[in-house]
């Protein structure tokens, strides 16, 4: 968004990601047949719920995202260091299966298309970056970060859903802790989501949170290539992980995702969306991967997303481990 002087200490409250996720397979109605199938929350995904729950029974998350937020307002003002200016960081990656039926246990060649999906689009190597607007083309950035399959933990459990409470992440509760996360990038993939009177596609944690609930959680069906998708929900929520908003800043017009080359707009995208689509006087970015468009028509991260995403590894940054 273009006004990006929101206050820091309003920051941390504007997160939330419902990822509108849609694959190759099938088209805007189909989509919404798929909606009417697993009765999709008004929110898709359960990150704002989750955080808003999280602070309201943890005083110091608050402060500590405050935090988070200053060093990234300082790196993007200053720029990254020269160390991570061209440079490709690599981050492995555990996913923890945790199943009730055999169809829930993905398999590895789904598990390792998923991981094809992050490093396309985290490399500008993304099958749709050709239908990229022209005058968003000079800020489409290639991201830089590498995700490599570290383990896969499979765990069979009883349970037929999972709230987004991060019940999943424990093995007390019948799921998996997680492992290593100031070095791995966790990610739970689950059966079935229900919240708000709705299933979820997902949910990621915010940089500033606990390290046991750290990584991101996925629908079995929405994670790698699938009837329902082509991986771009992880992407997202992935962005999420590295401190991304969503690109309308989830308010109206004037609300701000913290990043001066994404347009402002009056709120998200769905479906494929024709360019262009106008809002707050300008063209939408409709086909960033912090909107909700299909999977399809997902295609772009930008400079200052950047920068704003490498501020957590930088000296001092959150996840700055995972650079060293």
């Amino acid at each position: 968004m273009k006004r990006i002087f929101l206050s820091l200490a309003a920051a941390f409250l504007l997160f939330s990601c419902e990822q509108g996720s849609s694959g190759e397979e099938f088209n805007t109605d189909q989509s919404s047949e798929l909606q009417e199938q697993f009765e999709f929350a008004d929110d898709q995904c359960g990150t704002m719920g989750v955080l808003d729950e999280k602070l309201a029974s943890d005083p110091d998350l608050a402060l500590n995202m405050q935090a988070v937020e200053l060093h990234t307002s300082s790196v993007m003002k200053n720029g990254l260091s020269q160390r991570l200016v061209n440079g490709v960081i690599e981050i492995p990656v555990v996913f923890h299966i945790i199943y009730r039926t055999e169809s829930e246990n993905i398999p590895l060649s789904q598990i390792q298309e998923q991981i094809d999906a992050l490093n396309e689009d985290f490399n500008l190597q993304n099958p749709g970056r050709s239908t990229i607007p022209a005058e968003f083309q000079s800020v489409e950035s290639n991201i830089g970060i590498r995700f490599v399959l570290e383990d896969v933990i499979r765990v069979n459990s009883r349970n037929r859903q999972w709230r987004p409470d991060d019940s999943m992440k424990f093995t007390a509760s019948g799921g998996s802790d997680v492992v290593n996360p100031q070095e791995f990038l966790n990610i739970w993939v689950v059966n079935n989501m229900p919240y708000r009177g709705g299933n979820i596609l997902g949910y990621a944690q915010f940089p500033g949170g606990d390290w046991a609930t750290d990584g991101v959680v996925l629908d079995h069906r929405f994670t790698g290539n699938t009837v329902y998708s082509t991986g771009r929900t992880a992407t997202h929520e992935v962005g999420h992980w590295l401190n991304l908003r969503h690109i309308w800043g989830d308010g109206g017009c004037g609300a701000s995702d913290f990043v001066a080359d994404t347009p402002d707009a009056d709120g998200p995208s769905r479906g494929c969306p024709t360019y262009p689509t106008v809002s707050c006087n300008t063209n939408d970015m409709t086909m960033n991967f912090m909107d909700y468009s299909n999977d399809p028509c997902l295609n772009m991260f930008t400079e200052g997303q950047k920068v704003r995403m490498f501020a957590n590894f930088e000296n001092g940054g959150f996840r700055a481990t995972m650079a060293d």
